[in-house]
This record gives C-alpha cells, sequence and structure tokens, in this order.
C-alpha cells in the first residue's frame, strides 16, 4: 500500500476494508429531505480501548440513519509501522462489519500519522462532519488538567463539525444510555 503524503506533518492511509461488506445504493425515499437521501458524513475517532468501542456503538444507536457514511479515524506514531497498521486495519474492519450489521451505514476507514487531537481536527476540516464522535480517556480531572485530553483539545479546537464526547462505560454497566 502506498504512503501518500499531502505535506510534511499530514501523512496517513486509507484502510482497505473487507470486500464481503455490499456497497449499499442510496435509499430512494420520497417524503424525505434531499440530506437524508443523500445522507451525512460522521467522524468517529477510534483507539483500541473499550471507551472508544462504547462511543463507537452510541453512534451506530443513536446518531447513525440509514444513508449515513461513517469515516473512522485512528492517530498513531507512524504509517509506515506494520504491526501497528495491521493492528488497526483489523480493527477498522471490525467496526466496519458491525457498522453495517447494526446500522446498514457505509463505513471508511483511515489511519493518519501525528498527534491524535490534530488529525481528529484536520479530518473534521477536510471532511465538514455532521459531528465528530469520540470517548473520553476515562482518566480523573488532576491527571487530564496534568497531562491534556485529546477530546478536550478536539472540543475546543475542531471548528468544522459538532463535537460529540460519550463519558466513558462505567464498570458493570451494561446500557448504552
Amino acid at each position: 500500500m502506498e504512503i501518500l503524503q499531502e505535506d510534511e506533518e499530514y501523512n496517513w492511509r486509507e484502510v482497505k476494508l473487507p470486500s464481503l461488506i455490499p456497497v449499499i445504493p442510496e435509499p430512494g425515499l420520497e417524503r424525505e429531505t434531499g440530506e437524508r437521501r443523500r445522507g451525512r458524513d460522521i467522524l468517529i475517532a477510534i483507539d483500541h480501548g473499550p471507551n472508544s468501542k462504547h462511543a463507537f456503538d452510541w453512534a451506530l444507536i443513536h446518531l447513525c440513519r440509514l444513508a449515513d457514511t461513517l469515516h473512522l479515524v485512528h492517530a498513531v506514531s507512524s504509517v509506515q509501522n506494520t504491526v501497528v497498521y495491521e493492528t488497526s486495519q483489523q480493527l477498522m474492519e471490525k467496526l466496519a462489519v458491525e457498522a453495517l450489521q447494526v446500522a446498514m451505514v457505509r463505513t471508511v476507514a483511515r489511519i493518519v500519522q501525528g498527534d491524535a487531537g490534530k488529525v481528529i481536527c484536520n479530518e473534521a476540516e477536510r471532511l465538514k462532519p455532521a459531528a465528530v464522535v469520540m470517548s473520553t480517556r476515562g482518566r480523573s480531572l488532576v491527571q487530564s488538567v496534568l497531562q491534556g485530553s485529546v477530546s478536550e483539545y478536539c472540543f475546543h479546537h475542531c471548528k468544522a463539525a459538532p463535537v460529540v464526547i460519550v463519558p466513558g462505560k462505567e464498570d458493570g454497566d451494561e446500557s448504552l444510555i
């Protein structure tokens, strides 16, 4: 797979999702608005943690509609590291299949090199999505203040779309509310 470089600090690799996912035709519902028929782009920031999966599940259940396209974005330190890329690709493939099964939405995945907060904001600026969905890391208030927070960075710097921050799933909480 070729690494594309848009500029010095923005390297990324498109993830080729499994061919078992069919192309979903656009619904031809007459009574609905053009935006609904065309669908919306929804950006979901993904990592390997359980809170990220919880935010993904929340978006599928509460935000996605039939004609929407999910854009999964995962920030990594290097797109040239094959172990990191393959692990991230497997995660994205699994989530794409789940998105199709649960919400019947199309999924596009991208692994981007760089600082997570900046990567998410750059992707939001590029896509102009209806929403950016992400999770919290589950740090305490003191840890977040001392170390910073990707969700807090995106909340303050992402101007292209509203940022939805899904709280982390509490231990033992099985609901997605």
